[in-house]
């Protein structure tokens, strides 16, 4: 997928365009402070394609050694539902949230509450605290 172009809204919802908010984490020009933003950056990254990313911003005990995305999938929406810790000074957090897709005519969301943990000084995704839930 291409990415979009820097003035484009934002995958993640929130209310910036692309390049001023999730595009800076994913060009790597900086990295997300907090466990909430770097899990919409990884929304994001799914929006756009981003397999380099999403494989960077991966604890490296949980990372796969590759990730195939499927191109008929778009992740359309994110609800953050809700957040423990995971603030500047933390070293860990978690980060409830559903994200909503689109596959062929069917529209579908996946429930989950994620673990971040920070790794030399940037935050990382470890996996779910829970069973995922698909909708």
């Amino acid at each position: 997928m291409p990415t979009p172009p820097p003035t484009a809204p934002c995958p993640c919802g929130l209310p910036a365009d692309y390049a001023n908010c999730c595009g800076r984490y994913h060009s790597g020009a900086q990295q997300a402070p907090t466990a909430e933003l770097l899990m919409r950056s990884r929304f994001s990254a799914f929006a756009v394609g981003d397999v380099p990313y999403l494989l960077r911003s991966w604890h490296p005990s949980t990372r796969p050694p590759r990730l195939d995305l499927d191109p008929e999938q778009q992740w359309v929406r994110l609800e953050i539902l809700g957040s423990e810790r995971g603030a500047l000074f933390d070293t860990e957090g978690s980060v409830e949230f559903r994200a909503h897709y689109r596959e062929g005519g069917h529209t579908g969301s996946l429930h989950e509450n994620s673990s971040f943990a920070r790794e030399r000084g940037a935050w990382v995704y470890v996996g779910p605290l829970s069973p995922v839930v698909f909708d």
